[in-house]
């Protein structure tokens, strides 16, 4: 592309789709909360639309054993790795509309953009929707990025099972996905480079009004379940000193969680207990079994590990004090990426040739592109979101705010694939 030129986005379409996808979910309030679990019928409609529009404008599809989803613009050299972008469309119960689907609409966006500008691009560009970034159905997020890049094997994936007792293998060829597991794997090679469009889903673009975010690391994650038992009775007959009251304890535990948490040599480590369950759940009965989950972040492994260290220390401590049983299991523990510096000083260029300022960032959130990382150059472009917002319904980043991305996006594209 000339150095004075840009992409136009026909916002007004790309508006459009958004808003229609939104619609399609299990919630369609207003303003939208969009609910749309992988491998339900409203994830498989979600994916018959966008199939509509990858192929209105000619591109190849093809979806492979878990629903990952590629829509491929051939290149002049079409043996040449490709250049992917992309994102996921299904969402938490109850989320917004701009989450993962402004990379997939707007990935889409960039691309027509480009056809109509006349580029012809010399490695292939490869659209990307990955299966399940959310963990609301199976406990673990970013199934089909992790099981694309090898992260995650074919074993791994099957003993994943949803609340009804059904196993990842089974659900996802009841949704009528098929084929050995195994084939998800991308050869280490596929990728040129690899470019995800997000919003910030953080206040930090909005608080220093900066149009763009370079993003150069995504933090680590860490899943841990917790399992408390302790013994149950009447709440009116066991007296205070005889109780083992799980729940009590499992307070403790999420309170020493966040205590260190907050006592992390990193500002960047975060914890979160984001769901509880109690057992037998009646007012008048003490909890005899409690559960609850851990999501532990920080752009430092090494230092996500050393809290996780400190608090099975606290946990085992705490329930040994108070005469119950702790149990724990990990469900994922990923070390954090960094992001190519080819990449990055592409999506840099690409702010320049516009004429709008970016800053350089992390991303406390991870996303897909922490595991394609792992077979390919990998950044990420950020956008605005109002409040820093994600997760809710009113989850929302302005007309101009996308435009901007997928422009960046587009440009950044059309240098790598060049």
């Amino acid at each position: 592309m000339s150095d004075r030129s840009a992409p136009q986005i026909d916002l007004d379409q790309l508006m459009g789709e958004l808003h229609h996808l939104a619609t399609i979910s299990d919630c369609p309030e207003s303003p939208p909360a969009v609910t749309r679990v992988v491998f339900t019928e409203t994830d498989l409609k979600a994916r018959e639309y966008l199939r509509s529009l990858y192929e209105q404008v000619g591109l190849v599809v093809r979806v492979d054993p878990i629903g990952n989803t590629f829509a491929r613009w051939e290149g002049q050299d079409p043996t040449a790795p490709a250049v992917g972008t992309g994102s996921h469309t299904d969402a938490i119960p109850h989320a917004g509309m701009y989450d993962g689907t402004v990379g997939v609409l707007g990935g889409l966006e960039a691309i027509r953009s480009l056809m109509r500008s006349g580029f012809q691009p010399q490695r292939s560009i490869e659209l990307v929707m990955f299966t399940s970034e959310e963990p609301t159905r199976f406990g673990v997020g970013c199934t089909g990025s992790r099981a694309m890049s090898g992260a995650m094997t074919p074993a791994q994936l099957t003993a994943l099972v949803d609340e009804a007792g059904a196993d990842y293998d089974a659900v996802r060829q009841h949704a009528g996905f098929t084929g050995e597991l195994s084939a998800a794997q991308l050869p280490a090679d596929h990728f040129h480079a690899f470019v995800e469009l997000h919003i910030e889903q953080g206040p930090e673009l909005e608080a220093s009004e900066t149009p763009i975010g370079i993003v150069t690391a995504i933090a680590a994650p860490a899943t841990v379940e917790f399992l408390v038992t302790g013994e149950g009775g009447h709440a009116g007959a066991v007296l205070m000193p005889r109780r083992r009251d799980a729940l009590a304890a499992a307070a403790e535990m999420i309170s020493s969680i966040e205590s260190l948490a907050l006592e992390s040599d990193s500002a960047d480590l975060v914890a979160t207990v984001g769901k509880v369950d109690v057992h037998p759940g009646a007012v008048n009965s003490i909890p005899s079994r409690v559960g609850f989950s851990l999501d532990l972040r920080d752009i430092d492994g090494n230092n996500r590990d050393r809290v996780a260290e400190a608090i099975a220390e606290s946990t085992d401590e705490i329930a040994t004090r108070r005469g119950v049983t702790v149990e724990r299991r990990m469900l994922n523990c990923d070390p954090p990426a960094q992001c190519d510096p080819t990449v990055v000083n592409a999506i840099a260029r690409a702010t320049k040739q516009l004429g709008i300022d970016s800053c350089e960032m992390i991303s406390r959130a991870y996303h897909d592109s922490l595991f394609m990382a792992r077979i390919a150059p990998m950044g990420m472009i950020f956008i605005p979101c109002r409040g820093g917002v994600s997760h809710r319904p009113d989850e929302f980043s302005s007309p101009e705010q996308i435009a901007n991305g997928v422009q960046t996006l587009a440009i950044t594209l059309a240098e790598l694939a060049s």
